[in-house]
């Protein structure tokens, strides 16, 4: 399997009355919240199927290495699946990497959709193969809840939409750190996740991108080590533009005297590129935003802050999936 491709790999669209396999890469499964999640699927007009094994446990994980290996290659296998959706994060998706069949995925490409844990599958995927993923919403995390998946991105993606647009209308919290305008192709993910993946065989790959950056519950001082980390390992040299998540629970107490904003602008400002903040995708308060991993995107950072995703993210069934 050839490490760099040309051009990108679309899935097909996905479409009222199509079948979405549910896979669990790394935590465990609570089984109430993956109930409410199926449900809020079907309501949508999908029809989830998943495996009964998908609820084992073993210590922290969803099952030993072979369950989540074999559930992810069945899902992909599967001709009638038409997208596979992650249940949750947690931790455990790089156990799979080494032991992932790329040329059987490649053959049978299909949206795959997570966050957080998830960011390891994704960037891999996109990295090895480049095939679009879905920076979105989990089973049991966002759609298990009212209001938890933002609905009009998901179906822009899944859908094939040529281009559309993020908003403060989508994303009331978006707001300008350093301005200015980039474009270039749309990656990451789970801050702490990226990092980890530095010195290893699954190192990311950032050059020209727009890159979005994520996390929950990391202390300033912790988004500070990891942002100087990325630059230290050059993956910040050649970005073209910067942007981050909610960043929930990473917020400095009112008494610290600065805010995460001002941190950031500390260690990113110097990079001369576009920086904005409040992109409401993965761990988020509400209505989780589905960002199509891969594709060519704008970032306009001035008085507030506006992401265009510039291509399709999928094609029809009867096109052919790689395209320049």
């Amino acid at each position: 399997m050839t490490a760099e491709r040309s051009s990108l790999f679309r899935p097909p669209v996905l479409q009222r009355g199509d079948t979405v396999g549910i896979v669990a890469p790394a935590g465990p499964v609570n089984r109430k919240e993956f109930e409410a999640g199926v449900l809020a699927l079907q309501q949508i007009g999908l029809v989830p199927v998943f495996s009964e094994s998908i609820f084992e446990r073993e210590r922290y994980f969803a099952g030993g290495i072979r369950r989540r290996v074999d559930e992810l290659h069945e899902m992909f296998r599967l001709p009638e699946v038409k997208a596979i959706i992650c249940t949750r994060g947690g931790y455990g998706s790089n156990y799979l990497l080494p032991h992932l069949d790329l040329s059987l995925i490649a053959k049978n490409p299909k949206i795959f959709c997570g966050y957080s844990d998830l960011t390891t599958l994704l960037t891999y995927f996109h990295d090895e193969l480049s095939l679009i993923g879905f920076h979105g919403p989990m089973l049991a995390k966002d759609f298990a809840r009212p209001e938890g998946v933002h609905l009009k991105s998901f179906s822009f993606a899944s859908s094939g939409q040529p281009q559309w647009t993020i908003t403060n209308s989508d994303s009331p919290a978006m707001e300008a750190i350093c301005p200015g305008e980039a474009e270039g192709k749309l990656y990451g993910g789970c801050l702490s996740l990226l990092v980890a993946s530095l010195g290893t065989p699954y190192e990311i790959r950032t050059e020209e991108t727009i890159l979005f950056l994520e996390d929950l519950g990391e202390w300033p001082y912790r988004i500070d080590r990891m942002l100087m980390q990325l630059r230290y390992a050059g993956k910040l040299e050649k970005v073209r533009g910067i942007v981050f998540g909610e960043m929930l629970e990473c917020s400095p107490p009112a008494s610290a005297g600065y805010t995460l904003q001002e941190a950031i602008a500390h260690i990113l400002g110097d990079l001369n590129v576009p920086v904005a903040f409040g992109l409401r995708s993965g761990h988020v308060s509400a209505e989780n935003i589905t960002l199509p991993i891969g594709v060519r995107a704008r970032l306009i950072v001035a008085e507030s802050a506006t992401l265009e995703i510039l291509e399709a993210a999928t094609t029809p069934r009867s096109e052919t999936t790689r395209a320049g």
